[in-house]
């Protein structure tokens, strides 16, 4: 059977259906669930064996990117959240749903509940703009079940105007370093890195760092859309024979892995 892909849906979610289609694609039967279903129990978490917080504009970002979605998490969810995290299920939260999980403590690691990403934060982009255009990223962590074994980089779009990330002392660059929590980090074009250098880093993420996961590998945060390009068609140069560094591969890694949990 197919495993079963739990989309969470909020007031301006507005990738939903690009990520079904991404895990459709995969081989995954994606489920697009409103929070008020799964707060009247009329869906359960435990009933899936992946989970996605898919990027928009949630709550239309009114109070902070992500801080109200984060709050619903923990507010009504976060037994069910927490236990399929330390479970060892895949969980990947894109864009507004990587703000999310910072915000509600489940990334970088499992801390007090409902309290920020200890020492983390996702900030205004340095432009001091929104950005909205196509990067480049590299896969690096092998700790990380949805990169580990991908040796191609990724083209795919960025829109965010909060995705600066940034670390400090309570949780020092050492230790995201160590534990191989760095999942992907933005290059240039030829595939060096991009050190800083704007448009290749959008938004001026320390070291590069487009995504993170947590000490045990399954769940994976990251500001840019590996959703939005999954056919070649979406590739922004198609129409002059490019073709390649789809974002797919990053959708069948966590399907897969489902099996193996």
């Amino acid at each position: 059977m197919k495993p079963k892909a739990l989309i969470l849906q909020a007031h301006g979610t507005n990738r939903d259906f690009d990520v079904m289609d991404a895990l459709t694609l995969a081989g995954a039967d994606p489920i697009g669930v409103p929070l008020n279903e799964l707060r009247n129990h009329k869906r359960l978490f435990r009933d899936f064996q992946l989970i996605v917080l898919p990027g928009g504009f949630s709550y239309a970002d009114a109070l902070g990117a992500g801080k109200l979605l984060a709050l619903d998490l923990i507010s009504y969810f976060a037994d069910e959240i927490f236990a399929f995290v330390e479970s060892g299920k895949p969980v990947i939260g894109i864009c507004n749903g990587f703000q999310a999980l910072v915000k509600s403590g489940i990334l970088p690691s499992p801390n007090e509940r409902g309290n920020e990403g200890e020492g983390v934060t996702l900030t205004f982009n340095t432009q001091g703009h929104f950005e909205c255009r196509w990067v480049m990223l590299k896969p690096v962590s092998q700790k990380c079940i949805w990169t580990k074994g991908l040796d191609e980089s990724i083209t795919c779009p960025i829109a965010h105007g909060e995705g600066n990330f940034q670390t400090s002392e309570a949780f020092p660059l050492s230790s995201f370093l160590e534990q191989d929590q760095i999942a992907l980090t933005y290059v240039r074009a030829d595939g060096s890195p991009a050190n800083g250098y704007y448009p290749a880093n959008p938004n001026g993420s320390l070291l590069d760092i487009a995504g993170v996961c947590n000490p045990q590998g399954n769940v994976l945060g990251l500001m840019p859309h590996p959703e939005n390009h999954i056919f070649d068609y979406q590739h922004p140069r198609h129409t002059r024979g490019e073709t390649g560094n789809s974002g797919l591969k990053l959708f069948e890694n966590g399907v897969k892995y489902t099996a193996q949990v």
